[in-house]
Formats: C-alpha cells, structure tokens, sequence
C-alpha cells in the first residue's frame, strides 16, 4: 500500500529525473554549438598561458588534441605563431595584469606540421577572477581571416575604416604642441632646428619628443616617422 508519503517522493524523484534530463540535453546542444561555430574558441589561464578549455575547431585547426592543448602554456604559443607576433602572446598576458578590458589584433598562426602560416583575427576578453579581483582566465576566439574571401571589397574597406579610427585615437592622445613638433620631425628637423622653429628650448623639445614615443608607444625615431606617416603626416 503507498501513502501520500510515497506517492509524494515518487513525484519528486521523477521531477528530479525530467529535470536531469533537460539539463543534460541543453548541455549536449550548447557543447554541439561551440564545437561547430565557426571560430576557434578556447579558455586559458592568464597567469602561466595554460588553457583550461577549447572547442574541436581550436583543437583541428592547429593540429593538436583536445587533450593535447589541455594544460599547455606558452609552448602552445610558441609552437603555432610566428616568431614576430609571439610577443603578441606575452603582450596580453601583461595587459590584463594591467585589468585591461579587452585586447585584440591579428596575428599570423601555422597548424602543427605545416609551414604555412594563416592570418587570424583574435579578441580576448576576462572570463574569471580570483578573490582579490585579479584576472585569472581568459576567454579567446580565434576568426582566420585567410578564409573570409566572400566580400574582399568590405574587408578592405573595413580594414582602411579601422586604422583610420586607430590613427585618429593616436593623434588625440598629442597635445597641440605635441602635433607641432611630430610634423617637423617627420619632416627631417632635428631637436635644435624644431626648438628653432617653434622658439622652444632644445630641452623643451627632447621632452615633447619623449612624450610623443611614449603615447604613441615607439622606442626610436624610425618607428616614430613610420606611424606618424601611418597617421597622415607627411
């Protein structure tokens, strides 16, 4: 014989079951999306690069195992970027050490016994904190360009908007006078032929200057004339 008490678990037992089961089929759907969407995904720990999850396309686009990738560090990095953009890694680890809130560029990236490399469009964005408020994971998608060959005419086009964006961001960080003696450097002009020019002081120019490389963040005169014509300086 069942009494009210029974019957009450019975029904309890078999919501918890139906409940189960919704949950394990949301979860196989959302493992389905990630594994298919068209971007390499993947999760890492700021503190050593070593990633704590990924998607089936990071794992075949470069040539590694789910398992594989599953605790590697910068070794990961190192193996699938060009030698010139792997600083790129190590830039963004700093960044968010620095709480910044997003970083992204582009970077060239090989599969793992190939010699080719592709052009990838990547954004990373914090996805965990420790108790202390400090970033611990990163969320990154990866986007490879080399195959976005259905609209080039919006691709450079888009590509023409967004430098010229970046370059104007730049050239708002100067001060006037600033503006002033980046045009008469990228013109050839040494620092006592500007402090001629604009009736400053030989001192007062080197400052302005050393102001103007750290804003623009270049270490030397070449790299300074270099984007300063990128900016539209001639």
């Amino acid at each position: 014989m069942h009494t009210g008490s029974d019957l009450g678990q019975n029904l309890s037992l078999s919501a918890l079951r139906k409940e189960n089961e919704q949950l394990r089929d949301r979860n196989q759907l959302l493992e389905s999306i990630l594994n298919s969407v068209p971007a390499m995904l993947y999760c890492y720990d700021n503190n050593n690069k070593s990633i704590t999850w990924c998607n089936a396309g990071l794992a075949e686009t470069f040539g590694f195992t789910v398992t594989e990738l599953t605790g590697m560090g910068m070794e990961f990095f190192q193996h699938i970027m060009h030698p010139d953009d792997f600083a790129l890694a190590v830039v963004a680890q700093q960044s968010f050490i620095d709480n910044k809130s997003h970083f992204g560029g582009v970077a060239r990236i090989r599969k793992k016994g190939e010699e080719e490399y592709r052009w990838l469009l990547g954004l990373e964005v914090p996805f965990t904190w420790d108790a202390d408020g400090r970033v611990r994971e990163i969320i990154c998608a990866f986007l490879d360009l080399t195959h976005a060959i259905d609209t080039n005419a919006q691709i450079s086009v888009a590509l023409s908007e967004i430098l010229r964006r970046q370059n104007e961001n730049l050239l708002n960080k100067l001060t006037a006078r600033e503006k002033d003696v980046l045009g008469l450097a990228v013109q050839g002009l040494n620092n006592k032929e500007i402090a001629h020019s604009l009736n400053l002081s030989r001192y007062t120019v080197e400052t302005h200057r050393k102001n103007i490389r750290l804003k623009l963040k270049v270490r030397n005169t070449t790299e300074l004339v270099a984007i300063a014509r990128k900016i539209g300086y001639q």
